[in-house]
């Protein structure tokens, strides 16, 4: 059967009006354009929006660290100095790692597998620590993991050389290179110096495949150089620790200054604590006892009693005082001479250590006078070294002062001072009546102090400390062959409870040569146990050790003949005690 041809009616039916096809292609054309419009404005006119997007998943604005300053003693020796690491990174939203990988990466940084998991996979976290400060070959184990989203970041961990030996004054630094303690805490501002930033581009893996910009550009800390002398710095810890373990002491500590600029050479504590060990020890070892702790000087300070009396012509050296055979009252108390004596000259009083002695030079002078003379000489103030927590000391008020108050304060009781406003105090006597700022860092110029006594009025008193050191003074064993020696014991009760009890701070502080001093030695043992606990028997040593082998290490020339010391009899070694 042949098909039948359609008609005509029914082609015109099946043509499509030509207008519809118009509409069609210019709605094409609209959306077309409406989304080249929107191209246009988001890439162009604003593309903050997927700039941020972009930013998000593969832009990162990474610090960059400050390299901190080198510490150094005063001949470039170094004593902190930083050294590169590598710390471990993580974006979680960005990782990718098997189980084994995870498992691996513990391992070589040291955590539980279970806990790293956690925080790796964390992602309400963009950025978070896995390990902190690894070493070079530790680190580049953890590179060759290939871990997605596990980066690297540059960083540095301080060092110190010396380790206990130099604890207590540098102090140390915190994971991320901040000043904890010490001179790294007290100087921060310029030791650390201020971070940079960079934005840079990186891959899924995390690795950066571009540097966009240099945001900010890293400040470097800088140098330091201390006054400190590590030659003499280790000699004095040596002996501080052989003091106190020999006497079986709770503590000592001790401080060497450059007499004439006031410079200090060496300063050490012993217990000490090793700062590269990164577990903090306790706050007992990192306080730094010459600076922070107050104890009441005892005889150490009658040497200042009696400047003060000479100052005001109340008294001459060979001026004779009633040392009443050793039992003095005064406002119904006792004072009490270890060694009693009827009378003794002023020189004698320093030389034998005498409380009777030193409370009637003291009561000799209004109570004005004497509280000035000892504000002058720096006590109950700061010394100004500027070092954290530093201590004032306490010097009461004269308006309240009792008459028996100001007889004790003559020989040390009832006042408190740090050990380096002592050693600080007797520069006066080393340098002809002039008093010395103390200094932790290195001094280029000549350093101007304060007048408090007369020419005339040190050197008396530097030659009655010289008698301490002589047979017949309280400290023979302070002796050092080929140099003259001037210095004060002290031996004091301890306060505890408002009460004095029989434990004891035994001290000493001298200088050498006695007819220049270029030197000024203060030691301190805090409640030596045992027979021997006489400044003059557990002190002197010390001093006499540090002392000797320091002047011989800076070429001071000899001042005595090379067979000064007289090796003291038992007879010799006068005792004291307030």
């Amino acid at each position: 059967m042949i098909p039948r041809a359609p008609s005509p009616q029914t082609k015109s039916q099946m043509a499509l009006p030509p207008w519809r096809s118009r509409v069609l292609f210019v709605m094409l054309l609209a959306v077309l354009g409406g989304l080249l419009a929107r191209g246009i404005y988001l890439q162009v006119i604003h593309n903050d929006f997927l700039q941020q997007k972009g930013d998000a998943r593969y832009g990162r604005v990474i610090d960059i660290h400050a390299h901190r300053g080198m510490i150094s003693d005063r001949y470039g020796e170094p004593l902190a100095i930083s050294t590169p690491v590598e710390s471990i990174w993580a974006s979680p939203s960005d990782v990718e790692a098997t189980p084994k990988q995870v498992q691996q990466l513990a391992q070589i940084i040291g955590v539980n597998t279970k806990e790293l998991h956690g925080r790796m996979f964390d992602t309400s976290r963009d950025f978070i620590y896995l390990k902190r400060q690894l070493p070079p070959e530790q680190a580049g184990k953890v590179a060759g993991l290939g871990i997605a989203g596990v980066s690297l970041k540059h960083e540095y961990r301080r060092y110190y050389p010396g380790g206990e030996v130099t604890s207590h004054l540098l102090g140390f630094t915190d994971v991320d290179d901040n000043g904890q303690e010490g001179i790294e805490l007290a100087l921060q501002g310029q030791l650390g110096g201020k971070a940079g930033s960079q934005r840079v581009i990186k891959d899924r893996r995390g690795h950066i495949v571009e540097d966009v910009a240099s945001v900010r550009a890293p400040k470097e800390g800088s140098d330091i150089a201390l006054s400190l002398d590590n030659k003499l710095q280790f000699l004095a810890f040596r002996e501080i620790k052989q003091a106190v373990e020999q006497h079986n002491a709770k503590a000592g500590s001790i401080v060497v200054l450059d007499a004439k600029t006031g410079e200090v050479l060496a300063l050490a504590n012993w217990p000490s604590y090793n700062p590269n060990n990164r577990e903090k020890p306790s706050s007992n070892l990192l306080r730094n006892l010459v600076v922070t702790d107050l104890f009441e000087p005892g005889s150490t300070m009658k040497p200042f009693t009696v400047a003060a009396a000479l100052e005001l012509g109340k008294v001459r050296p060979e001026t004779m005082i009633n040392t009443e055979h050793g039992v003095y009252t005064v406002g119904g108390r006792k004072i009490h001479d270890t060694h009693p004596e009827a009378e003794l000259t002023v020189a004698q009083v320093i030389q034998k250590s005498s409380n009777v002695g030193a409370a009637k030079i003291a009561l000799s002078m209004k109570p004005e006078a004497f509280w000035h003379s000892l504000n002058e000489n720096g006590f109950g103030k700061q010394t100004g070294c500027e070092f954290p927590g530093e201590a004032a000391g306490k010097l009461h008020d004269f308006n309240k002062w009792k008459p028996i108050e100001q007889a004790t304060m003559s020989y040390g009781n009832g006042i408190s001072v740090n050990l380096l406003q002592l050693a600080r105090a007797y520069t006066v006597f080393a340098n002809d009546g002039e008093l010395k700022p103390v200094t932790l860092l290195k001094q280029d110029v000549p350093t101007v102090g304060a007048r408090v006594y007369s020419a005339a009025t040190a050197r008396a008193v530097r030659d009655m400390l010289e008698m301490v050191v002589r047979p017949g003074g309280t400290a023979p064993l302070a002796q050092i062959t080929g140099y003259r020696v001037a210095g004060k014991t002290g031996t004091a009760h301890k306060l505890e409870g408002g009460h004095y009890v029989n434990k004891y701070v035994a001290s000493f502080v001298g200088m050498a040569p006695a007819s220049n001093p270029r030197l000024i030695v203060a030691v301190m043992i805090n409640e030596p146990s045992g027979a021997q606990y006489y400044g003059g028997q557990v002190a002197a040593p010390a001093f006499s050790n540090v002392m000797g082998a320091a002047l011989r290490l800076l070429n001071v020339p000899n001042d005595a003949p090379l067979d000064n010391v007289m090796q003291p009899t038992a007879a010799d070694l006068i005792a004291e005690e307030v």
